[in-house]
């Protein structure tokens, strides 16, 4: 399993401090850095009904500086997994990943729920 996380993120350091104290182990990769792969993003897709719209942070500089709130509805799945890829800021983060289930996002119930 992996979490891509940003260490300035609260809600990140807030998924790794539920993580570790359900005593789940996973390699925490930084998204900015090593944003998630193509076929990482294409899966977490499909984890997320998808909804493309989902995968991103939206609350994010990056987000706001490519005008992707007017862009994103008419653009194709895999221009937008592309620039993902390029791009861990525009990533919605927490972002974990592992054999057959992807979060994005931290809520506590959904990751109980998931995980345990």
């Amino acid at each position: 399993m992996k979490i891509y996380t940003y260490k300035n993120c609260g809600t990140c350091k807030k998924a790794i401090q539920w993580l570790k104290a359900q005593e789940i182990a996973c390699e925490e990769l930084p998204i900015r850095e090593t944003p998630p792969t193509r076929a990482e993003l294409e899966q977490m897709l499909g984890y997320q009904a998808d909804d493309l719209r989902k995968l991103f942070n939206t609350a994010g500089g990056d987000y706001r500086e490519l005008n992707m709130k007017d862009k994103l509805p008419t653009m194709a799945t895999a221009e937008a997994i592309e620039i993902l890829s390029q791009r861990g800021n525009l990533v919605k983060r927490p972002f974990l990943i592992g054999e057959g289930y992807g979060l994005v996002g931290f809520k506590e119930a959904v990751w109980a729920d998931t995980l345990l």
